[in-house]
């Protein structure tokens, strides 16, 4: 019987976290104030998209140390979780291309085939570049006007308007377009987190001798070309587009996944 363990705990914490701003605006709580890509923990701790805080600065605006300090906090906390862990354990369009990556092995839509013939993974990290070159040309930061993320949270927060058709133009693009179109291939804040997990300390760990090949943690894995090694050799999961969601180790009845540290001295063995 396949665990939801992971899969709870992700929605727990991102349905906790957008509790938590909505009350910092409506009630007062001070406990997390702020958005996605510039917030303040306890009152205290700046914290701040390491992105969103590129695109800033490209625009030539000076930031004030609390908000340089507030990215490199963020920064460090993802080279120890797994940079992409923000994508699916924090960003809350996660929950909506869930659904529709869901729907979509529900209705047997998936053509991977087709998928990579008209768009590639790589074309979120040049969007991650054209995000920095437009903010400088513009003096805007580009990619936060059009953000999904920031939509959404305002939208939950305030009240959705114009903003909704964004999130629902994802969510139609994710189950009748491209599996994981949006954040698999478009979204520029992930590929900056892809860059970061590159070098993180907390990976998915897979145990060869336990595995039957079964493949139902490729089926569900939101970026299954991570997982090359199953069935094949006991090694960590060490691409940085992984998004450390668990959702592998969730449906594996074998108990051949898990989170574990990584190790950088030893290669090929978990």
């Amino acid at each position: 019987m396949k665990n939801l363990k992971y899969l709870l705990l992700r929605r727990i914490t991102q349905v906790t976290l957008l509790v938590l701003y909505f009350g910092a605006n409506a009630y007062g709580w001070h406990i997390l104030e702020g958005t996605f890509g510039s917030s303040l923990l306890f009152g205290t701790i700046p914290l701040a998209d390491p992105y969103t805080t590129l695109q800033v600065l490209a625009t030539g605006f000076v930031l004030g140390a609390d908000v340089l300090l507030g990215a490199v906090i963020i920064t460090l906390f993802y080279f120890v979780v797994g940079g992409r862990a923000f994508c699916s354990w924090v960003c809350p369009i996660n929950m909506v291309t869930d659904l529709a990556n869901w729907l979509r092995r529900r209705l047997n839509l998936d053509k991977e085939e087709v998928n990579y013939r008209f768009l590639k993974r790589s074309a979120r990290y040049w969007l991650m570049v054209l995000g920095l070159i437009v903010s400088a040309v513009v003096g805007v930061a580009a990619f936060e006007v059009l953000s999904p993320i920031t939509i959404m949270q305002r939208g939950i927060i305030f009240g959705f308007g114009a903003g909704l058709s964004v999130v629902i133009a994802i969510f139609l693009f994710d189950l009748f377009g491209v599996k994981n179109g949006w954040c698999g291939h478009l979204c520029p804040l992930g590929a900056g987190y892809s860059l970061i997990g590159s070098v993180s300390l907390i990976r998915v760990k897979h145990d060869h001798e336990a595995c039957t090949n079964c493949m139902e943690c490729k089926v569900v894995c939101p970026e299954n070309q991570v997982l090359y090694m199953i069935n094949k050799e006991s090694i960590s999961v060490t691409d940085g587009e992984c998004t450390n969601c668990g959702r592998c180790i969730d449906v594996c009845n074998d108990d051949a996944l898990g989170f574990g540290i990584r190790s950088f001295t030893n290669k090929t063995k978990v």
